[in-house]
């Protein structure tokens, strides 16, 4: 089970209670953060707009690749290790917005870790080190330290040990 905080809310879908939950400008300034960081080809720079604009931890050495979409509205909750790769086009999601709840998650993404392009990390997710995920994969739960997993959602495929 991941691991996420729930807020039941009424009269309408959570969504609609956005900007009571988390202030406009900050998901402002976050998109556009975001929107930068997603054509910067510079990681060093990209690594510095996450760390100090969006308040993210980023390990030494992690590489987030062109197109990758960090969480807008709650992107501090999500930790990359050292020496990361995050593939082409993943989208790393910190909240889930339901018709009667939202819930809220911290993604930790360990050491050494390898994400698949067009990957998609759910809320509440703990991803071990030296992993690999699989391209277009659905991270749905954590994922063991050296497991290899794919899918939609994720399955096992391997760990070091069955090398």
């Amino acid at each position: 089970m991941r691991r996420t905080e729930r807020y039941p809310v009424k009269n309408s879908n959570s969504l609609w209670q956005m900007y009571r939950l988390v202030p406009f400008w900050k998901v402002f300034r976050n998109v556009c953060v975001n929107l930068i960081a997603r054509f910067t080809p510079s990681l060093r720079v990209k690594n510095s707009l996450y760390r100090t604009l969006l308040g993210m931890r980023v390990g030494d050495q992690s590489a987030v690749a062109l197109m990758v979409m960090m969480d807008v509205l709650y992107p501090e909750r999500i930790t990359i290790g050292k020496n990361t790769i995050i593939g082409f086009q993943t989208t790393i999601l910190t909240h889930e917005y339901l018709i009667d709840e939202y819930r809220i998650g911290d993604v930790v993404i360990g050491d050494h870790v390898m994400v698949g392009a067009n990957s998609t990390i759910l809320p509440g997710v703990t991803i071990g080190d030296h992993a690999i995920i699989g391209a277009g994969s659905l991270v749905n739960k954590d994922v063991p330290a050296h497991a290899f997993v794919a899918g939609n959602p994720i399955r096992l495929v391997r760990t070091a040990r069955d090398k």
